[in-house]
């Protein structure tokens, strides 16, 4: 097909301006701090995810309509990172084009925690009384939904910036990938095992207050810990980088600048650069993105409801009915604590494990282990629920145990989704005359889309659920 004349040209000097915009090598131990930052946002993710749909229940929303509330991730995925993506790859700024997103995005971060963390505080100065408060769900849910958008705007430069400083060079894209994927495992360790504990708020005996009990206030003091995190990280990742501005080091971005100016809004160049994307996807593309999407719709419900899970069909518990529950909910932390381990040590191994068999071959195993540990949760909850145990007992050790190996094992496969997609998709960055910001954006398209209508379908799914109980 014959392209007009000015739309060849924009796409001409949108690759010149996408090409990394790097010198002599990088070194590993470079990379290595770039990558670190992936620990502080993980830190958070893991916090987030252990301990955030226990404590949506406990402000008083029902359990039919938790899940709800996690549409913000995939929703800000839809639209925040490729948009993030795309400004980054034409950012203009003397600090580079990476590290001014990865910074607005780390601030961001501080700010919904603090939010999430006293959301009950502030429910209560406004107002707040009884088991129902729906001042601090209302504080709650805008900090969460920051929260969503500032991970997001800071995990998509980042992953670009990794590919910037490794070029063409595709196994030290997989290395640098790898280290991002290593960090998100330490990231969890630490933030898996902060949520596990159920005294933290003795560190911080301030946190608990006249409408923050104790679980709210040990994850108030967990998000304290994570502002930490996120500061020593961000530092360590942006110090490292030395990216060199986009306007002083090719001057086709000036020609970019005006191909915009022609078409009115730098916006329209977004959506251009998009739609002449998918349309003109290789088949290679294509299987990487269903691939992508499949395997994250398996993946979904369990990183939502793994802790909840836990605290329910293990430890038989509900929320705010006793301490079953709780302790289910740590005992969940614990094994995504072993998770992130396994997690670490793939990451590891995944260079060697790449080179020898092949990047599309370890996806592959990767995805078919991950359905049969799914398999299995189904057969532990089954045992589980014929027991007996449940209402009158805590669960008995081989039940806990079984539960702790599946999160546990469950790491190799999850390392394997965190870093191949998105080496295999940088390597092809060129072909899709893209930046590294919007093609990874675009992968990430592939992973949130079907999330928005598997969170809706297992919304509705508890929903009646729960009316026909009543």
């Amino acid at each position: 097909m014959v392209m007009p004349e000015s739309s060849e040209g924009h796409r001409t000097a949108s690759r010149r301006a996408n090409r990394p915009l790097v010198g002599p090598r990088v070194p590993l131990r470079r990379l290595l701090r770039v990558a670190s930052i992936a620990c502080g946002i993980q830190f958070g993710w893991a916090l987030q995810l252990s301990l955030l749909t226990p404590y949506i229940q406990e402000l008083g929303i029902p359990h039919a309509w938790s899940s709800l509330i996690w549409l913000c991730g995939p929703i800000s995925g839809l639209f925040v990172q490729p948009l993030v993506g795309h400004m980054s790859d034409h950012c203009t700024s003397r600090y580079g084009r990476r590290r001014p997103f990865i910074v607005a995005g780390a601030l961001s971060i501080v700010l919904a925690v603090l939010v999430i963390g006293h959301s009950a505080d502030l429910g209560w100065w406004i107002g707040d009384r009884g088991d129902v408060r729906p001042r601090a769900i209302v504080f709650f849910v805008v900090g969460f939904w920051i929260l969503d958008v500032a991970n997001n705007v800071s995990q998509g430069p980042c992953r670009a910036l990794l590919a910037d400083l490794t070029g063409k060079d595709h196994r030290r894209n997989r290395v640098a990938n790898a280290y991002f994927s290593l960090f998100i495992a330490v990231g969890n360790i630490f933030g898996y095992a902060t949520g596990s504990v159920s005294g933290l708020y003795k560190i911080f005996p301030f946190t608990l207050t006249s409408a923050c009990s104790v679980n709210c206030a040990n994850l108030k003091s967990a998000f304290l810990i994570d502002i930490v995190f996120i500061a020593i990280t961000t530092y360590l990742s942006v110090s490292a980088a030395q990216e060199i501005p986009l306007v002083s080091n090719d001057r086709s971005s000036l020609v970019v600048e005006e191909s915009m100016g022609e078409s009115g809004h730098a916006s329209e160049a977004f959506f251009w650069d998009l739609f002449h994307t998918f349309r003109h996807f290789s088949g290679y593309i294509w299987v990487i993105l269903l691939v992508t999407s499949l395997t994250w719709i398996a993946w979904f419900p369990f990183i939502l409801f793994d802790t909840d899970w836990m605290g329910r069909e293990i430890y038989g518990g509900k929320p705010n009915e006793g301490q079953t529950y709780s302790s289910g909910v740590r005992m969940g932390a614990f094994g995504l604590l072993c998770n992130s381990v396994v997690l670490g040590i793939t990451s590891l191994l995944m260079e060697k494990l790449c080179r020898k068999w092949g990047a599309g071959f370890i996806w592959g195993i990767s995805n078919i282990f991950m359905g049969i540990c799914f398999l299995t949760i189904l057969v532990v909850t089954y045992v589980a629920n014929n027991m007996g145990y449940i209402g009158h007992d805590l669960p008995p050790n081989s039940i806990v145990s079984a539960a702790l190996i599946i999160f546990a094992l469950l790491g190799a496969p999850l390392a394997i989704t965190y870093s191949v997609p998105y080496a295999m998709i940088s390597s092809r960055a060129e072909s899709l005359q893209l930046g590294q910001g919007l093609s990874a954006g675009v992968l990430n398209l592939a992973i949130v889309f079907p999330q928005v209508i598997l969170v809706l379908h297992i919304s509705s799914i508890i929903f009646f659920s729960s009316a026909t109980v009543k």
